[in-house]
């Protein structure tokens, strides 16, 4: 843990790495952007002038082959499922966070200049059209990763023959018939080179933060299998050629998102898509399924996992809804304002704690429990529950969470004794009255009724 300080007052870039959009996102990829816009929004609530930007990678081999697999035009297909992400990014509510999505081919003169930086000070070589990063130049290479040169041996799956060490990386990838391609002028050996090709994966993330934040920046997110090789070689790149250091001034890593045990991914065809996952479950529901875990944790998912984000969403709506449709009265009760300011804090240490949402949404939960039961035990004056009600929706906005408004929608009376004797029953062991009224209340209101570790869940089957 340090205290973050932002490096020029009160602003703040942050870059993440976003999709190479050759096909529709996967709940993995939604997991890293829930995670990073809930940074991004906490971040905004603080005071912070932040400006968000999340790359589309439109060059790349998948891309590529992809579209030869199809009969697409490469950079069609990019555009096609770039706008199906950002459709995703909107029904998840993590795209109004950013600010810019930048697409990599828009920046090869950004690139080119890199390149040549790199060449002038002897961390870039040319072999046979192709410019590799000599990784041996850069002595803290290993800085991030924490890894020996050994294992660099074994990672690196980018062979080549023409490459002085294994383990060097490709800034610039030599034409191939029917690839899109560039061509840059490289000055090397004394020598003006014309190269035609595309750019590496890694330089693509550099030239775009270069151009768009300068040589140093605040903030640097992506998912945790990012760590290696791309963001070890992104730091190489960026303070060899601008002599900076360090490059990113804090690097967050978000945790996967797991299946049976494996890292959900299109290599291993074991993934959800965010499109398939809506037809089952609310975007909110997939939100609270996410933040419910921190952000540098794994989530191993299963649909068990949703129905208790289900859960745990409808007994927000529905207590929530149990106090803001409770009889008002004139008396003001300061307990009830002051545990709205409590719960503030609370949700608000959480939160500046290496933005904890898991904690925080446990206050949430917390204190509209409270409210709930205060709401049960008698009147509650208007101005507390203007104050309470505005406390709640406030921080769950914050977060991306309670954006509907179907806790205004009022329970009757009855229906609400009911659930009460349900709970008092179940309380009591006797299970068979329980489940009596559960069936009177789904005949009779079309409410729904489910019980959990936090209280009981009610809400109406047709919503």
């Amino acid at each position: 843990m340090e205290e973050f300080k932002a490096s020029d007052n009160n602003k703040v870039n942050m870059f993440v790495c976003g999709s190479t959009v050759y096909d529709d996102a996967h709940l993995g990829h939604a997991k890293t952007y829930i995670d990073f816009d809930a940074i991004a929004r906490w971040l905004r609530h603080l005071g912070y002038a932040l400006t968000y930007v999340q790359n589309i990678t439109d060059v790349d081999d998948k891309i590529i082959a992809r579209a030869r697999e199809s009969g697409e035009d490469p950079f069609e297909l990019a555009r096609r499922y770039e706008q199906r992400l950002l459709e995703d990014l909107e029904v998840i509510r993590a795209r109004d966070s950013v600010d810019k999505f930048p697409r990599s081919h828009d920046y090869m003169e950004s690139i080119e200049m890199q390149i040549q930086l790199l060449a002038e000070k002897g961390y870039a070589y040319v072999a046979n059209g192709n410019v590799y990063y000599d990784v041996d130049r850069f002595k803290d290479y290993a800085r991030l990763s924490g890894m020996k040169i050994e294992e660099l041996k074994r990672h690196r799956i980018e062979a080549d023959e023409e490459k002085r060490h294994t383990y060097d990386f490709a800034l610039w990838k030599a034409a191939k018939a029917g690839e899109p391609s560039w061509t840059i002028n490289l000055v090397y050996n004394g020598k003006r080179e014309k190269l035609s090709g595309r750019p590496g994966w890694h330089i693509e993330d550099t030239a775009i933060t270069y151009a768009l934040f300068g040589k140093q920046y605040d903030i640097h997110g992506g998912a945790i299998e990012l760590l290696f090789p791309h963001h070890s070689n992104e730091i190489a790149q960026a303070e060899a050629a601008f002599g900076v250091r360090p490059y990113v001034r804090y690097w967050l890593h978000s945790g996967v998102l797991n299946i049976r045990g494996e890292k959900m991914s299109k290599s291993l065809n074991n993934f959800i898509t965010v499109r398939e996952a809506l037809k089952k479950h609310s975007a909110e529901a997939i939100r609270l399924m996410v933040l419910s875990t921190h952000y540098r944790k794994e989530i191993e998912y299963s649909e068990g996992l949703m129905h208790e984000a289900e859960k745990k969403l409808a007994y927000l709506y529905s207590s929530l809804g149990v106090f803001y449709n409770a009889r008002e009265s004139g008396a003001k009760k300061n307990d009830v304002h002051e545990a709205a300011d409590a719960f503030e804090k609370e949700f608000c240490d959480a939160m500046n704690r290496d933005f904890d949402t898991p904690l925080a949404i446990g206050r949430l939960v917390a204190f509209v429990a409270r409210l709930r039961k205060i709401a049960e035990e008698g009147d509650v004056d208007q101005e507390g529950k203007r104050y309470a009600v505005e406390k709640v929706l406030g921080l769950a906005k914050v977060i991306g969470m309670l954006g509907e408004d179907t806790y205004k929608r009022k329970v009757p009376d009855d229906a609400l004794r009911l659930i009460s004797e349900r709970e008092a029953f179940r309380n009591a062991g006797n299970f068979r009255d329980a489940d009596r009224i559960r069936l009177a209340l789904s005949e009779r209101y079309g409410i729904a009724v489910e019980d959990a570790d936090y209280g009981t869940v009610w809400y109406y089957k047709s919503a």
